[in-house]
């Protein structure tokens, strides 16, 4: 998986955009909304997800904490679009970090929320799963060849 894998939130609504952006003011992270180069106070979600002048979606950097940055991508109102840097997840404490944002991403919209390699959404590798009510593992992490002599990777 490259460093800024897709997140989404399928099956969104404008109220679920909505009820992002309300969070996001609820839990006090710093933001910044732009409209092509143009930093703008956050407008309600109807007006964010209408396309720009210049075509370009309107984004949201999001920093629900120090060192961590999520980009909000206002492409289509029917799926909530996300990348994370995961160079800035590193070690137990940043991951715990990020999985309680996407616990409380899924948790205030009341819908999955799936990482997965940048790129390649459809596979999602880790997520927030709504009935569990935590973030959960989606597909097990590529083994590691056996390279061992005469092992199937030993050439």
């Amino acid at each position: 998986m490259g460093t800024l894998p897709d997140v989404r939130v399928p099956g969104a609504s404008v109220a679920d955009w909505q009820a992002l952006l309300d969070l996001v003011r609820a839990k006090g992270w710093a933001c910044r909304y732009q409209e092509g180069e143009t930093v703008l106070p956050v407008p309600r979600a109807e007006v964010a997800l209408s396309p720009p002048a210049d075509g370009e979606p309107a984004t949201l950097r999001v920093r629900p904490a120090a060192g961590m940055l999520a980009i909000f991508r206002f492409h289509s109102e029917d799926e909530i679009d996300f990348d994370v840097d995961l160079r800035e997840v590193r070690g137990q404490k940043r991951f715990d970090l990020f999985c309680g944002f996407l616990r409380d991403i899924g948790r205030h919209v009341g819908r999955p929320v799936l990482m997965g390699p940048e790129g390649d959404p459809g596979r999602p590798v880790l997520g927030f799963d709504v009935e569990a009510d935590r973030v959960v593992l989606l597909a097990e992490p590529p083994q590691a060849p056996d390279l061992s002599p005469g092992g199937p990777g030993s050439g």
